[in-house]
C-alpha cells in the first residue's frame, strides 16, 4: 500500500539529499536499487515509477561524465599543483580514474538525474497549475 505523500515540494537541498542518500525524490523513504545496480521500478513507500519513458535516463549519463570530468581533472591539476608531478604519473593518475570513478558514480548520478526530472516536472505542474487558474479568471 502506497503512503501518504506530502502535497508540497521538497526544497532543492532536500533533494539533493535525497538523491545522494539514493532515496525516492518524491518521499524520501523509498529506495532506488534493489541490489548492486538493479534500479527498482517504483517506489516501494509512495509508488513513484522511477523511469517515465524508455532513455529516461540517457541524461544521467552527462551527470555522470560531468562528476567524473571535474573529479578527474580537478584531482589531477590539485596534485599537480601541490606536487609538480610529469605527465607521466598525471596520465597514471588520470586514466584509472577516468576508467573507475564513472562505474563508481553511476547509481548516484542516475539519483541526481531523477531529482532534477522530479523537480522539474513538479515545475510544469505548477505552471500549468498557474494558468489553468489565470484562465478561469473572469474578464481575462
Amino acid at each position: 500500500m502506497a503512503a501518504t505523500v506530502p502535497l508540497e515540494q521538497p526544497p532543492l537541498r532536500a533533494l539533493l539529499a535525497r538523491a545522494l542518500r539514493l532515496r525516492c525524490p518524491r518521499c524520501g523513504q523509498g529506495r532506488l536499487y534493489a541490489h548492486g545496480l538493479t534500479m527498482l521500478e517504483r517506489c516501494p513507500v509512495c509508488g513513484l515509477r522511477y523511469e517515465r519513458e524508455p532513455g529516461y535516463f540517457v541524461g544521467a549519463v552527462y551527470v555522470n561524465y560531468a562528476i567524473t570530468t571535474v573529479a578527474v581533472l580537478g584531482g589531477v591539476i590539485v596534485l599537480d599543483q601541490l606536487f609538480g608531478l610529469s605527465l607521466a604519473t598525471q596520465l597514471l593518475i588520470a586514466v584509472p580514474l577516468a576508467l573507475l570513478l564513472p562505474l563508481l558514480v553511476h547509481r548516484h548520478a542516475r539519483s541526481i538525474w531523477l531529482a532534477v526530472g522530479h523537480l522539474a516536472g513538479a515545475l510544469d505542474e505548477r505552471a500549468d497549475r498557474k494558468g489553468r487558474r489565470t484562465r478561469r479568471l473572469p474578464g481575462g
